[in-house]
């Protein structure tokens, strides 16, 4: 086991996590690389995300659509903006190249918005690309374990 990829890996899926709960959307969207995927699948066992329905499928265009809802206060998900915390953990490296890397981890959210506390829980996969000193999201992947729990008015990013 490679403890300092796996050092390095848990320390920008925590820094990605921060900005989101932050809603530091600029420094968020910098960590993707153009043609990377951000992934919520209905069905957590689907394989095939391009032809079945998802609650996300974005490119680099949606996900920065996706922030100007967010922060345009035009949606009604947005409004009260919600607060969230998230915990990331069990780490694991899937896969390592030197180049590309994928790991897979735990991730727990929770939402607080108009006095009410939602959890959702997901196992979610990174496809990680070397780029410097740190690397580029090329995919993220959440499968939820509740996903027949509706995501409808979300109002942040997973």
């Amino acid at each position: 086991m490679n403890l300092q990829l796996l050092q390095e890996v848990t320390a920008f899926i925590w820094q990605e996590g921060d900005m989101l709960d932050h809603s530091e959307y600029d420094a968020w969207l910098a960590l993707w690389a153009q043609k990377g995927t951000y992934i919520i699948p209905i069905d957590p066992c689907e394989e095939d995300f391009e032809n079945s329905l998802n609650y996300a499928y974005d490119d680099a265009h949606m996900r920065e659509l996706r922030v100007q809802r967010l922060i345009g206060g035009e949606s009604i998900s947005t409004t009260p903006r919600p607060r969230t915390v998230r915990t990331i953990s069990r780490f694991r490296v899937l896969f390592n190249d030197g180049e590309f890397v994928t790991v897979r981890c735990a991730q727990n959210l929770r939402e607080f918005r108009k006095d009410v506390l939602k959890h959702y829980s997901s196992d979610t996969v990174y496809e990680l690309q070397r780029s410097g000193e740190s690397f580029k999201i090329q995919r993220k992947l959440i499968r939820l374990i509740n996903s027949d729990d509706t995501l409808a008015g979300i109002g942040y990013i997973l």
